[in-house]
């Protein structure tokens, strides 16, 4: 490949990923072409973009970008994967498209990139426990209730004790 080439390249590569903040780099080698396409269309569904690059070409488009770290330990071809409504959203559809071994064969995590610092694939699969943005969005809107909910209960107790009982004497 000459060097006009690989420039053109890792200027489209770098011009893709510019808005992206974190990512995953994924394994899709050896996956037939109707695999492939399959797996593209299961994740354009959940809004998440896929791209196979070189990793070299790649290494060079990310440079001084958060996304480095991602490529810097890896050889050979690989897919980035971004995208979805969060990072942690993203992660667990990656690691629930993994686990359907027979449907995709060959799939699987890698490492990527989160907050600039690189994540191996054990981590990834950690990561993918994690509560995503609409579980903690959940989460704290609960917290912020309870204390709530409860002091009313205990404001309306006693007044509606107290009701019942009026009640029931002007019955008599």
């Amino acid at each position: 490949m000459s060097k006009q080439v690989k420039g053109l390249i890792t200027d489209e590569i770098k011009t893709k990923l510019a808005s992206v903040q974190d990512c995953l780099v994924v394994n899709v080698v050896g996956m037939s072409s109707i695999t492939t396409t399959a797996l593209r269309k299961a994740l354009r569904e959940k809004n998440i973009s896929l791209m196979v690059v070189k990793n070299n070409l790649a290494r060079r488009a990310t440079e001084g970008t958060t996304l480095n770290p991602a490529f810097t330990s890896l050889t050979g071809s690989s897919a980035v994967v971004y995208g979805s409504e969060d990072f942690v959203s993203l992660v667990k559809e990656i690691v629930e498209i993994q686990a359907r071994e027979k449907e995709f064969p060959g799939f699987e995590a890698r490492g990527g990139v989160m907050d600039g610092e690189a994540l191996s694939a054990e981590k990834v699969k950690e990561v993918s426990k994690w509560p995503n943005r609409r579980e903690q969005l959940a989460l704290l809107v609960g917290q912020i209730l309870g204390p709530g909910s409860q002091l009313s209960a205990q404001l309306k107790g006693p007044g509606a004790k107290l009701a019942s009982q009026i009640k029931k004497k002007s019955e008599e």
